[in-house]
């Protein structure tokens, strides 16, 4: 079983009951959700001009090799009603692996850990609320040091 972590995001429609239906999608994928954090309000992120966000995190155990684990991360999205649109613009429902197991990866389709674990509060805060102590495996600090050292304002 691998240890990772799924940020959430909405900032279309009913964004709070758009994370919960997220979740219960997860979950009937036969992914476990071990921890959830709460959902908190943020600003949008890279493209200002759109409604503001509702975020959080969730801890999950599963089977699936990160690829697999994006792929059905991506299924749920379009059956929630995502389409591809603008970078960073509005969405129904935003799900991203922020981290796996420790491991470290890049390639076009998928990069663990995610950028946003870099300094962004609308991943930080909701990651640090269910996993402080958590070791950043490129950073080599806690997600609560990471986050306690502030976070980038400016555009992506």
């Amino acid at each position: 079983m691998a240890l990772a972590f799924i940020g959430i995001g909405s900032n279309l429609g009913d964004r709070e009951e758009n994370c919960r239906r997220a979740i219960e999608l997860i979950i009937k994928e036969g992914i476990r959700v071990t921890r959830r954090s709460s959902m908190i309000e943020t600003e949008p992120w890279g493209v200002k001009d759109q409604p503001s966000f509702i975020n959080m995190a969730i801890q999950v155990e599963t089977d699936l090799a990160p690829e697999e684990l994006l792929s059905t991360l991506k299924g749920i999205e379009r059956q929630m009603g995502r389409r591809d649109g603008v970078r960073w613009g509005p969405r129904i429902i935003d799900l991203d692996i922020l981290l796996y197991n420790g491991l470290t990866t890049k390639s076009p389709e998928l990069e663990i850990p995610h950028k946003g674990t870099y300094g962004r509060a609308h991943v930080l805060r909701p990651l640090s609320e269910i996993a402080p102590d958590l070791v950043h495996p490129v950073l080599k600090k806690t997600i609560r040091e990471i986050l306690d050292e502030g976070v980038r304002v400016d555009k992506p």
